[in-house]
This record gives structure tokens, sequence and C-alpha cells, in this order.
């Protein structure tokens, strides 16, 4: 093992050890004996019974046949879940034929933040994992199943399915991924003409039609941003069956793989020989193998926060430093828009998982010895599946790259380091990801700030030729306990473009970031945040601003004395918590943790909330 991996999973390890042990504890006394629904008076039974059609009452009554639960987050407008409509039939028939019967036993909601990207319902978007992590609960809360398939692919989604399922630990849980739709528009072009819009040089119609082009069927979208991430980083964890998370959705290979989840998860309740719990697969070994596989490919700057309640879930602490002390040590072996040109089908065309999981165990960067849904050992996901008569094989996968300029060898990277940085200075804690900039010089930025308490506000600047100067722009009252943490998005256009005119930008704010957000130099997930009494509430415009991704540093060049005296900016949130059902989240929202700590309000039972509480401590 590289020396630094080694020393991260042992310090997270030591870190978790009292909480994974009791959590452990908790997973084997919910184990039981025979099927759960047996545990059932008559009557509640019944209740059960009842919904059942065809052969799935007399497979019930057989206390010999494990009952799969089906988790959906199907729904015909998000692309990316669209194909999951039909998977229930697929799934019951498979199980089936593998001894066992299933059950839809709940929906969670999937929302798109394509379609709400800068709208007031992207407000409600981190916010909906923890409803799917409850949603979760409540299907599973019946106790009649042996086993769980997980269906869903997107920002929150699996994050939240994770989260939920995990308190279900006791139980073998497999994700099942729709897959990818066909590419399309190129990115880079599809960024292009959006700052053609932006700057009033193409119309609405050309603008649609270019976005038409880029997301034109059911399936993922197709650059690495924070669903593919997830994709990724559930076969890192091995909660997918090899190869599976980018074989193209509407395939026979998708339908097939999905066969093969189903029959496969029937094999590992415990009721058999091949007994394997969501609480063994998700381990603290496991959990580093997926931060390694997000470093080494320039995931998603979503996930150093979703990854964080996971593994949380799993009472596994993991923190930014882990990921910053990885990050500086894993090599970048993958580039992807907004890391390349290509996009995820260009990455599965040049070798896919299979290959990256070959590099990453040849330079020791991840842990073999784990526990996976296909058996013990990270080296099953050397295979890639292939359809043989309507049925999924695996065979060796690739030893090279097809494309050399997608998938690089670990001993001939693409840069020495993974690309997530952490920064630190008197404006708090926060995520900057490198890997998408054009040049070692752009992650270092020091220029005056220019505040906004809103996206809308920056987009207003923008459109008033505000921009054209170098400048820091400071978006603030955008973290968890303000509005539910939107991503910002579409500001990375407008932001784009003032770099394009030769201005030394860059970004701060306690909000999100899309996967895809591009080459502009940020400091995300600004922690405290400023409705918590973050430093960023007391920045003021012309106040200078140092960016520096080298040296890990995130500093407000303000003497102490004068930030002291400064008063914190108390804006008008109301706007922002109200409409569109914002307000319904209050309780939620005023739980939820920072970002560092996975921005959920699950785990607020062992902390205190903020309950915005300034200090004049700098």
């Amino acid at each position: 093992m590289h020396p630094i991996v080694e020393k991260v999973t042992n310090r997270i390890i030591e870190r978790s050890k009292e909480n994974r042990a009791a959590y452990l504890q908790r997973v084997e006394e919910a184990r039981g004996e025979g099927v759960f629904r047996k545990q059932l008076p008559c009557s509640n039974f019944a209740h059960d019974l009842a919904g059942c059609v065809g052969g799935c009452r007399q497979a019930l009554l057989d206390e010999k046949v494990p009952n799969i639960a089906i988790i959906t987050s199907y729904n015909d407008m998000v692309s990316a879940h669209q194909p999951y409509g039909a998977y229930p039939e697929i799934i019951k028939k498979a199980v089936a034929e593998a001894g066992g019967t299933a059950q839809v036993a709940g929906g969670v909601p999937a929302m798109c933040d394509g379609v709400t990207q800068g709208e007031p319902g992207m407000d409600l978007s981190l916010i909906s994992r923890d409803v799917i992590a409850m949603s979760t609960v409540i299907a599973l809360s019946h106790n009649v199943f042996d086993g769980v398939l997980l269906l869903g692919v997107c920002d929150k989604i699996v994050p939240g399915l994770l989260m939920g399922g995990l308190q279900f630990g006791h139980l073998p849980m497999i994700l099942i991924p729709g897959g990818p739709m066909t590419s399309g528009l190129p990115n880079k072009e599809k960024a292009h003409v959006r700052e053609l819009f932006a700057e009033g040089k193409i119309g609405h119609e050309e603008m649609l039609a270019s976005e038409v082009k880029a997301y034109h069927s059911p399936g993922t979208c197709t650059f690495y941003g924070t669903a593919n991430s997830n994709q990724l980083m559930a076969e890192m964890l091995g909660l997918h069956l090899p190869g599976a998370s980018f074989v193209n959705a509407g395939t026979k290979l998708r339908d097939a793989l999905t066969r093969a989840a189903s029959a496969r998860v029937t094999t590992m309740t415990h009721l058999g020989e091949e007994y394997t719990p969501l609480a063994k697969v998700i381990s603290e070994k496991s959990v580093v193998n997926a931060m390694v596989g997000l470093l080494a490919t320039g995931g998603s700057t979503n996930e150093p926060m979703h990854l964080v309640a996971i593994a949380r879930a799993a009472a596994i602490r993991i923190d930014w430093d882990d990921f910053a002390e990885l990050s500086d040590n894993v090599p970048l072996l993958v580039r992807i828009y907004p890391n390349g040109s290509g996009d995820i089908n260009s990455f599965q065309q040049a070798g896919g998982m299979a290959l990256l999981i070959r590099e990453l165990l040849k330079g020791g960067l991840v842990h073999e010895d784990v526990q996976t849904v296909a058996g013990f050992g990270l080296s099953r996901y050397l295979e890639e599946p292939v359809l043989d008569e309507q049925k999924v094989i695996w065979r060796q996968g690739p030893k090279q790259a097809a494309d050399p300029e997608v998938i690089a060898p670990v001993d001939r990277p693409f840069e020495t380091m993974g690309g997530i940085k952490v920064l630190s200075g008197n404006l708090g804690r926060a995520i900057m990801k490198i890997s998408a900039l054009a040049d070692g010089e752009k992650t270092l930025v020091e220029a005056p700030a220019m505040v906004f308490n809103s996206q809308h506000e920056l987009e207003e600047a923008f459109n008033a030729d505000k921009l054209n100067r170098d400048l820091v722009a400071v978006v603030r009252f955008q973290g968890p306990q303000a509005n539910g943490m939107p991503e910002l998005h579409k500001l990375i256009t407008y932001l784009s473009i003032a770099m394009d005119r030769g201005y030394s930008v860059g970004l701060v704010t306690d909000g999100r970031l899309s996967g895809a957000s591009g080459k502009v130099p940020f400091a995300i997930h600004c922690t405290p945040e400023a409705f918590c009494g973050g430093m960023l509430a007391k920045v003021r415009d012309g106040d200078i601003i140092r960016m520096d991704a080298h040296n890990s540093v995130l500093e407000l060049k303000v003497d102490n004395a004068e930030l002291v005296e400064r008063e914190y900016a108390a804006p008008d949130l109301e706007p922002h918590r109200y409409g569109l059902g914002r307000q319904i989240f209050a309780p939620l929202r005023k739980d939820l943790l920072g970002a560092e700590e996975g921005a959920s309000s699950i785990f607020t039972y062992v902390h205190e909330s903020c309950n915005v509480v300034f200090t004049d401590d700098v």
C-alpha cells in the first residue's frame, strides 16, 4: 500500500473505532433468524399479502423465500431516472427466477438540479438528500424485507439512499444504476454557447437548440459532474456489480446487468451461505477507496460533502483533511469534462472502471481486501461485463487505455496530485478544485472583493458591466442553514466571460458549485457559513482576498483589529425561504450541519445547531 493511503486509512479507523464498533454491534443484533416477515402478527402480515398478485402471495407464505425490497427514485421528468419505470417488472421476474420475491417498498423524490439551477427550487436540492434518506427508512420500516435494491443515480439521490439504507445495515443492498445517455453536443461547445447567450450574441432559440442537443434522451447527463461521480463512487465502494456504472441506458446489456443484480442480491441475504450486509460493504477501507477514486478522476466537489455524510451514517468519520492529504498523493489519471474534452462515454470506451481500478491497485492506492457485492476483493472489479445470449458475463478488462488522452497509466499520470485542495485562513475552510483549471497560475488569485448576498446580485452586476475588472466574487449567505446551500453553477458563465476578457477572477462562497464547474478558480463550501457567524459576513467591497491553492490559503487581508470592530452583515433571507414550498423545510434547514460535517440534519442529535451565534473571535 502507498504509505499515505495506509496512514489516512489507519487514522480513520482509529477516529471511528468506538462509534463503528457500536454500530456493527447493532447491525449484528438486527440480523435475526429466518425471514423477517414471519415475526409479524397475522393481521399485520395479511396487510402485506393483500397487495400481492400472481405468485407473490405464495412466495411470501413460504418462509424459505427471501423478500427483496425495491426502493425506486423513478419519475419520467428526470432523464437519468426515466429508465427506472420499467425496472420493477424486470427485477421481480429475475428475483423470482433466483428463488425469491420482490416488492416495491417505496419511492423517494428525485429532483433535477439541471431543471432548478438558478431557480428557487434549487434551495431544496440539498435538503432533498435528507428527505430521501428518511423516505428510504420509512419504506424499509415495515420490516418484511431480507434484501434491498436501490434505484438511484443523480446528485442527492445516491447519497440519500445510502444514508437511509445504512440505518438497515444488516440487510444486503445493491445499487442499480440507470446508465448515461449517449453523447450529444460536446460539453465545451455547450459552455461556449452559454457564454455567447450571456453576452447577448445569440438569441433564445439558438440557446435552447444547443441545450436540447446536449440533453437529448433518457439517461444520466454525460459530463463528469456529481451524478456520474456518484456512480464511480458506488463502484469504488463495491455497491455496483463490476462495470455496471457507465453502460448506456436503454441497451440490452443495461437490462442484463439489472437482472444480474436482482439475482445476486437474492443470494446475499442472511438466509443463505453468502450473507453480505451493507454495513460490511461500506467499511473504512472501502470509503478510502471511494475517496481515492474520486480524486484520481477529478470528481465532483460535492462528493467531499456527500461521502462525509454517507460514511457518518455507517459510523465512519472522515473529514476534509483526509481528502486533502490523499489529494496531495493521489495522481490524476482521468481527463473528461470539465477536466478534459471527452465525456463519461469517452471514459467507458477508453477502458472505464476496470482499467481505472487496475491502475489504482498497481499503484497501491486502493485497498484490495474489501467486501463487495460481487464477493471479497476489489480485484473482482478488474473484469468488465459483456452480453452473451441476453445474459451478462464478465471477462478480463483492458490492461491499457484505448485512448491515452482520457485514462493515463499510474506511472505516467496527467498530474501528480488529485486536484482537490482544502484552503484555510481567517475566512474559514473551503474546498478548491484545481484539476479543471487550465494552468497552474490560476490556483493563485489575489484581488479586491466584490460582495454579493445572492447569485442574482452577481448576475445583475454582470448585466451592468460591473465585472470588467480583477475581482474575487464573494457570494455569501448561501450555506446550509441560510437557504439550503444551492448550487451556483450559472455564475460560472459570467465569471468565465470576465476571465476571457483578461481579468484575474476568483469566487469564494459558502454555497455549492456543480461538479462541472469548469475553469474559474473557486473556494466553495466555505465554513463556518456567513449565516452562522462565518467571516464571509464581514467582508466588504474592495477588501483584498488571497486564494492560494499551492499553499492552501484562503485569507482576507484586513487587520484583525479592524475585523473585530466590523459588524456582521444581516440580509433579509425571507425571500429565499418562502415560495415553491421552501417554507415547509424550515425545521430541517435550521439543523443542517456545516459542509465539512456533511451538511445533513440527520446527525444533529450529537451536535449543537449554530443558531446564528456570532463571535468577534477572528
